[in-house]
């Protein structure tokens, strides 16, 4: 190989090692995120079990539903701004949940838009006395992004579920489950709030991106393969 070719070929040879050890990671996400999303679909569709006791089961049961009897503590919900699928703003309603054990759970009740945020403007569906609550079991993971903004419990205002803070703005009279429960599609009388709101299914571009990057190592060839050919005749 004369001299002028070996840095190209070596540069070219760095990037094209890049290029595919970026795509075959990509493809390693894409099994990843696959597996994901299956362990979340199964554990949606199992029957449902009673509340776990403690975080280090409910760390089993992500996604799983919980059935559970008690009452609400209306007076005490919370409300987390939220924007719909189908891109209208407003909030998801998080209410204490008292269990016939004594026991809170708070429970995301579902999505209101901002011209009910006012508990008064649904009172059908402030459920008074006993009732049963049912829905995926989730876990407090804190901020979503960097984006979210900080909560502000002095103001009321919420952007995240925060299971700690909201127990103590929320001054409840016990222990506070380590976990939540996102209230499943049963309607609320007067349709508010509307449950159903979990996410099963996740972003997963993981393919275009592995296609994306394999496609740039094969330009990356075809480029150093041209260039070799002209250097070569100039050289001639």
């Amino acid at each position: 190989m004369r001299r002028s070719l070996v840095w190209p070929s070596v540069w070219a040879a760095l990037g094209f090692v890049i290029l595919i050890g970026l795509g075959t990671w990509q493809v390693q996400r894409l099994h990843w995120k696959e597996g994901l999303i299956a362990a979340r679909q199964a554990a949606f569709h199992m029957p449902p079990v009673p509340p776990p006791s403690n975080l280090a089961v409910a760390q089993t049961l992500e996604y799983h539903p919980v059935r559970a009897s008690g009452h609400f503590l209306n007076d005490r919900e919370m409300r987390v701004a939220a924007i719909a699928d189908d891109g209208t703003a407003g909030f998801d309603i998080v209410t204490p949940f008292v269990l016939d054990d004594g026991k809170v759970l708070m429970v995301e009740r579902g999505f209101v838009p901002t011209g009910l945020a006012a508990p008064d403007s649904r009172s059908a569906g402030e459920i008074a006395g006993p009732t049963q609550i049912a829905g995926p079991l989730r876990l407090d993971r804190g901020r979503p992004s960097w984006f979210t903004p900080d909560n502000q419990p002095a103001r009321g205002e919420w952007y995240f579920i925060d299971l700690k803070a909201m127990a103590a703005a929320a001054a409840l009279p016990a222990d506070v489950l380590p976990y939540y429960i996102d209230a499943d599609a049963t309607p609320n009388p007067g349709g508010w709030p509307k449950g159903g709101q979990t996410a099963i299914e996740l972003p997963n571009h993981h393919l275009s991106y592995a296609i994306t990057w394999y496609a740039l190592a094969a330009g990356l060839v075809q480029i150093y393969a041209i260039f070799v050919r002209r250097r070569l005749k100039e050289r001639a």
